[in-house]
């Protein structure tokens, strides 16, 4: 990677960079839980679908929202709740079977 991003060593002495979770794909979601399961720092919570939806603007929910699929009875997606809480280590994606998941290394601070 270039870049000035946070990195740092693995035990063995070879360089890492961390890549953190800055979105989560809401419409591919099927609220399993694997990722909030998997996750060492809580950075993720459980919401009620149609929750969602209600808070995005038609923008970020695109056209195809009412045809997504889901039943019409409650559904459970996964939001990110602490993003700043995100170690990097990226176990979410590893057992997302959906792949929802977006993660992207972390610039040092200017």
């Amino acid at each position: 990677m270039t870049g000035n991003f946070i990195t740092s060593l693995t035990r063995g002495g070879e360089a890492w960079t961390p890549t953190f979770v800055t979105t989560l794909q809401a419409k591919r979601c099927i609220g399993c839980g694997r990722c909030f399961k998997v996750c060492p720092r809580q950075v993720f919570n459980l919401v009620d679908r149609e929750a969602l939806l209600d808070a995005l603007s038609a923008e970020e929910k695109g056209e195809d929202w009412e045809d997504d699929g889901f039943a019409d009875e409650p559904q459970m997606v996964m939001t990110i709740q602490n993003a700043n809480d995100c170690i990097g280590c990226a176990a979410c994606a590893r057992v997302c079977p959906k792949r929802c998941h977006i993660h992207a290394p972390w610039p040092l601070s200017p």
